[in-house]
């Protein structure tokens, strides 16, 4: 609907820049992760074909497979994230003079909350997919790549993160806080774990090329 990924990298970031409600830090967040995920790819690329590394070449293309898969999937996340965003915006705008139009602004509002919790959701659980297939690009593939692979994780820990802010802030305005701490919960999940597995790949790639 929205085609931002279909824009230039100038002219997503003059839009993400301008007054526009979308694309905002989700769409970013996904987008950064599926920079961060195709860079991990990279690293199977540059390791698909090498002597080398012949014994792990069939991990690598089946990494690699996985890979191309998640960086779509995140792309098409950029443009869910302001579509989900959509029917929220529309809920803020509606009238709320009478008891009634309270009462359905009110439920309005709470369905397009847990909407917009959606899309942020599914691009952390992509975002730790791709941390999990980096962490096997790092491990296994070329050596002359591993800084890419360090990168990658940085990347979609960034991603991680920075979509979990979209998760809270619509959490934290919504009535149902038996399913707001549900998703509060694996958001936090993620992050503890995911974003601990980012920094070991990235602390052991620092070290590798400190020596």
């Amino acid at each position: 609907m929205y085609g931002f990924t279909e824009k230039s990298s100038r002219e997503f970031v003059e839009v993400l820049s301008s007054k526009e409600p979308v694309p905002g830090g989700g769409g970013a967040s996904a987008l950064v992760g599926a920079v961060g995920c195709a860079l991990g790819n990279m690293v199977g690329s540059l390791t698909v074909g090498k002597k080398k590394y012949a014994d792990v070449e069939a991990d690598i293309i089946a990494l690699k497979e996985k890979a191309d898969i998640l960086q779509a999937q995140l792309l098409e996340l950029v443009d869910k994230d302001a579509e989900a965003f959509e029917p929220l915006a529309k809920a803020y705008g509606m009238p709320k003079e009478t008891d009634e139009e309270k009462a359905k602004k009110a439920e309005v509002m709470e369905a397009a909350l847990k909407t917009a919790c959606g899309v942020p959701l599914e691009i952390m659980r992509k975002c730790a997919e791709a941390i999990e297939l980096i962490e096997q690009f790092a491990a296994k593939g070329s050596r002359l790549a591993l800084s890419d692979a360090g990168v990658g994780a940085s990347f979609c820990k960034a991603a991680l993160y920075g979509a979990s802010l979209n998760v809270f802030i619509n959490t934290k305005a919504m009535t149902d806080r038996e399913t707001a701490g549900k998703f509060n919960k694996e958001a936090l999940e993620m992050m503890e774990e995911y974003g601990s597995r980012a920094d070991r790949v990235f602390d052991t790639v620092k070290k590798s090329l400190e020596a």
